[in-house]
């Protein structure tokens, strides 16, 4: 059986794809793996990938890039996976926080939190290229009253579109997917 197993830093990631990727790949079998921030993901990554035996496995290893130099991070998750035997995993870097992705698609903001107004704050400049954000989670609490990651994952990923999303790392994951999944008919 092919399955996609994600190595996440955190668990609203995973409370996001869970829902958003089985609509947009149902015929997909994914499995999540949230950890408890960057660090334990880190550590765990050369025991998944050595330790996971499964057949038709393949892995994305899914981190936040936090204001950081993210070709050094993506570099030195990518050389981790071959070093543990598993070049064919995908990483990708979340430009900066998960939130940035709910910033490039506020249509579906203002849908999950039943405010229209939302929809219209992509127009702001300082809103148009929502990986340029420095800290999107502040954003979002400052203009959604008692935001909470966990919560807004949730209503997201029932929301949150391929073809309205203007998050370039947002795209960077599916467009890896879409590869990742093509790779399995071969």
């Amino acid at each position: 059986m092919n399955k996609i197993v994600f190595l996440l830093e955190e668990p609203s990631m995973e409370t996001l794809l869970d829902g958003m990727l089985k609509r947009m790949f149902p015929k997909t079998d994914f499995q999540f793996v949230s950890h408890r921030g960057r660090s334990a993901l880190e550590k765990s990554i050369p025991y998944k990938l050595r330790g996971w035996k499964e057949p038709g496995v393949r892995f994305v290893i899914l981190i936040d890039n936090d204001d950081r130099d993210c070709i050094a991070l993506k570099k030195r998750l990518t050389q981790l996976c071959a070093e543990n035997g598993r070049d064919d995993s995908l990483v990708r870097i979340v430009c900066q926080e998960l939130e940035a992705w709910y910033l490039g698609d506020t249509y579906a903001l203002a849908e999950a939190f039943g405010d229209e107004k939302l929809g219209n704050i992509g127009r702001r400049a300082r809103f148009r290229n929502p990986d340029a954000v420095p800290k999107p989670s502040d954003e979002l609490k400052r203009l959604i009253r008692g935001f909470r990651k966990s919560d807004a994952a949730e209503l997201m990923a029932d929301h949150i579109s391929r073809e309205r999303n203007r998050s370039p790392s947002f795209q960077a994951l599916l467009t890896g997917l879409d590869r990742l999944i093509s790779g399995f008919a071969v």
